[in-house]
């Protein structure tokens, strides 16, 4: 399974970097007819309507994908408990895109022909959104898209209620370089989202006085990392920018600590471990290291309490919450409050209502720009404890209006 993903994901970041052939060849292979799926409608017109959640609940990436399913499926539940949607209950319809970009494209093609819902919630690498967009395009159908992701991208029928860059990379790079951490070693994953968020990186670095002193992809799912952590070790860097997605974090940080390698030595700052993964990694591989994130478990304020509470009860008093699962929390409820607001489950009509939503959400109150159709966010930095929470050291003191290409940062002008 992992060289198919391998090959498939460096597909999808040729595609995300310019070259569009690949993504086209998925969205032929998925679509089948475009003309007959472009005409595929949302039926509304029972008691229920019925949302898809398209999310890895196997392969390398269900170490955090099934917890987003899971907090997709509190939403729902809440919801429904609170009368539904236009007095419509939801029936939630659930694909595993099997951390298998092109299976993602298909899954969510039966989303929108087959099972006719009026709304898609999930995947998380930026090689599935990749493989999904045209899809979702192509029959202006909407998904909620809930994870932290590059920037660069901005489309008609996806709202984005993870960080885009400027609410997580940048803050994460704007942390570092005051703490005096200017020498950075780069290692992430092979695919879309680690080798566009590495060139942002390594553009801001040489605009403010930082250097990156190398950088390494390793596939995704992969569990040799001796060699890269034996580079890392050697090359005199300050601060490590970790860009590894799934299950390859495990392998990443046990071989770091065998390396004698800590976060007193060598802090690592993660964009993609959250408190799921902290708990599948060990924290005795993780204490004392960093992350970027805009919600964190212990995020102080009653919509948090109640969140967590709320998670617990469903899911075991020892499960944990993190940013990914909350973001995909609040897309549910962001779009209950767009539907309400239209008076409609039309998606043009939906879209023309999103400007100006908010939400009392757990990470603090949120609202949707429907200029981008991304959501401003708190953008906080964390250090993971030795019981597996991440604490908050810094936060950007309020939300931050998302600016996914970067408009706002004349040493961005050439991305």
């Amino acid at each position: 399974m992992s060289g198919l993903i391998t090959r498939r994901g460096l597909l999808a970041g040729i595609s995300a970097l310019g070259a569009g052939a690949a993504l086209s060849a998925c969205g032929a292979k998925t679509g089948g007819d475009t003309s007959k799926a472009a005409g595929a409608k949302a039926d509304t017109s029972g008691s229920t309507v019925r949302v898809g959640l398209l999310n890895s609940l196997s392969g390398t990436m269900a170490i955090s994908e099934v917890t987003v399913h899971n907090a997709l499926l509190l939403a729902v539940k809440e919801i429904n408990a609170a009368g539904g949607v236009l007095g419509k209950q939801l029936k939630p319809v659930s694909q595993d895109g099997a951390s298998d970009w092109p299976t993602f494209a298909e899954k969510a093609q039966a989303l929108i022909t087959d099972s006719k819902v009026v709304a898609t919630f999930g995947c998380w690498t930026s090689a599935s959104r990749k493989a999904v967009k045209p899809v979702f395009e192509r029959n202006k159908s909407l998904l909620f898209y809930p994870v932290q992701y590059e920037g660069l991208e901005q489309s008609p029928y996806i709202f984005y209620s993870g960080a885009t860059t400027n609410q997580q990379i940048v803050p994460a790079l704007d942390y570092l370089k005051k703490q005096g951490l200017t020498k950075l070693y780069l290692v992430g994953s092979d695919y879309v989202f680690p080798r566009t968020a590495n060139k942002i990186i390594k553009t801001y670095a040489k605009a403010n006085g930082m250097e990156v002193l190398g950088e390494d992809y390793a596939p995704l799912g992969s569990t040799e990392f001796a060699t890269i952590v034996n580079k890392v070790r050697s090359a005199g860097a300050d601060a490590v920018f970790n860009t590894l997605n799934g299950d390859s974090n495990v392998a990443f940080f046990k071989e770091y600590k065998s390396a004698g390698l800590t976060a007193k030595k060598l802090p690592v700052l993660s964009v993609s471990i959250a408190e799921e993964e902290v708990k599948s990694i060990g924290t005795q591989y993780l204490e004392g290291q960093l992350t970027a994130w805009n919600y964190y478990q212990t995020t102080p304020g009653a919509a948090n309490e109640k969140f967590v509470a709320a998670y617990r009860a469903a899911y075991g008093k020892d499960k944990p919450t993190s940013d990914p699962m909350e973001a995909a929390y609040i897309s549910v409820h962001l779009w209950r409050a767009m539907v309400e607001k239209a008076g409609s489950f039309d998606v043009e009509k939906v879209k023309a209502a999103s400007d100006g939503i908010t939400f009392d959400a757990p990470e603090g109150k949120v609202t949707v720009d429907g200029a981008t159709q991304h959501v401003h966010k708190t953008a906080r930095i964390g250090k993971i404890t030795a019981n597996g929470l991440i604490e908050e050291v810094w936060n950007s003191g309020g939300p931050i209006k998302p600016d996914p290409y970067l408009k706002g940062y004349d040493w961005a002008a050439d991305l």
